[in-house]
Order: C-alpha cells, then structure tokens, then sequence
C-alpha cells in the first residue's frame, strides 16, 4: 500500500495569465482541473492517502477540495501559503503527516500520464528488498535537455544540461560517457526512511538537488518505463494536446 504526495504549491508562471487569478493545480484540461485528474489516478492505483502541498492561492485549493469532499480521499494540506519551499523543503515540511512505514509515491500536479502506479510500487520495493533503495525515479528515454545519469546498474550518480554542457554529481571522477542518460517524469518513490538524510538542509530547498548530493551516500535508483506516455501542462499552449492525452489515457 503506497501513500502519496501532490506537488501543487508551485507559481504556475508557464501558465500565465490562467494562473494569475487560479492555482496551477485547479487549472482544468477538458473541464476537469489538473489535481481531480491525479487524484483519481492515485485512487484508482490503491493509494488511500495523500498530502497536498499549496502555496499559490492556497486557499482556491484547500476551499475546492472540501467542496468536493476530498474526493472520497484521505487528503491532508501541508500549507506552505506563508513561504514558497520548493520540491525537497517542501516534503521535509511534510514527513511528519506520512506514514513511517509505506513508500510516498510523489508526483507533481501538472503532470499526466499512463503509469501504471501499482506495477510502479511493485518495482519500487523490489528494489528496496534487493538493493535497500531510499528513492526510485521513474525516467524514460525522451528528448530533453535536462537528463539524469545513471551508472549500469541505474543507480544514479548525476545530472546534465545537454544544451549548456553542465554536469552536476558528486562523484569527482565519474566519466560521462560510461552513464546512462534518461529524463525524468516528476513522479518518484521516496521511502520514509530517507527523511533523516534531509535533516542539514534548509528549509528550502529542490528535491533534485537533495537526490544529486545524497546519490554518493544513498542508493538512489532509476526505474526505466520505454512505454512511458506523458504530458507536462506547463505551458498554454500544451493544453489543447493534453485534453486529447486526457481523453485517451484518463
């Protein structure tokens, strides 16, 4: 049994001016907002609890979900509406309201695809078993200019912009062309054990930046899905093509 996290405290700015009197995650695709859409993904996958991070007009999302009773979900706000604490600091600000003891399936509000979350979590904790993963990154092979790298067991070791050359890792002699690059598709495993190595962080602070300075000490792992379909509503003008994604996939 998995639990979840939204991302959805995030400014939207991509998706000005819809964004300037709503939240990124009431934004609708096909009149539908972005947050009922993950919800019911997670629900129908056996996720029976989640948190919801907001920020940005938090209080359209906290005064939407009760309107709606949730769903029918176990659904907690973590509210972030006093400061803005990104990705990592804020499921830090979270850990308290999870589970110690089942993985947290982490997935960003603007994104939708056709994961499987129950064959996900199956090879998430295979992983944890045979290898003692405290993270695990859903990536595919896509074109973009960001990539992760991983080593040829897909334990990662970094991170690259293919456009401006930039490698980030904190291995001090890893050889780029050895790594397996993948994108990433802003949903991953997380598993509560892994709270305690975010504990000299600021209360600010991105979960990539945690995951490439953690990734020496902790097996991070990445978990490759060549079927994966997804769509980033980040932009206005990727909604039109996400309503079609919406009626195929949801």
């Amino acid at each position: 049994m998995m639990q979840a996290m939204i991302f959805a405290a995030g400014l939207g700015t991509r998706l000005k001016p819809l964004t300037d009197t709503t939240p990124k995650a009431l934004v609708t695709v096909g009149g539908t907002t972005l947050l009922q859409l993950v919800v019911r993904k997670l629900q129908a996958a056996g996720v029976d609890r989640m948190v919801v991070n907001v920020h940005h007009f938090a209080s359209q999302i906290v005064d939407y979900l009760a309107l709606h009773h949730n769903f029918g979900a176990d659904i907690t706000i973590s509210d972030e509406s006093g400061r803005l604490l990104e990705t990592g600091g804020g499921l830090k600000m979270a850990a308290p309201l999870f589970r110690p003891d089942q993985p947290i399936l982490i997935h960003n509000v603007d994104i939708l695809s056709n994961v499987d979350f129950r064959a996900f979590e199956s090879d998430m904790m295979h992983l944890r078993t045979s290898h003692s993963a405290e993270a695990v990154l859903l990536v595919s092979h896509r074109p973009s200019k960001r990539q992760l790298l991983f080593d040829s067991s897909m334990k990662l070791v970094g991170w690259t912009n293919l456009e401006t050359g930039e490698v980030r890792t904190p291995h001090r002699h890893l050889r780029i062309d050895e790594c397996q690059s993948f994108a990433f598709s802003g949903i991953h495993g997380f598993f509560p054990s892994f709270f305690n190595a975010m504990n000299d962080f600021p209360d600010r602070f991105g979960i990539m930046d945690f995951y490439l300075s953690r990734c020496i000490d902790y097996p991070i792992y990445g978990m490759c899905m060549p079927n994966l379909q997804l769509i980033d509503v980040g932009k206005i003008n990727i909604i039109r093509e996400a309503e079609q994604f919406k009626n195929r996939h949801y």
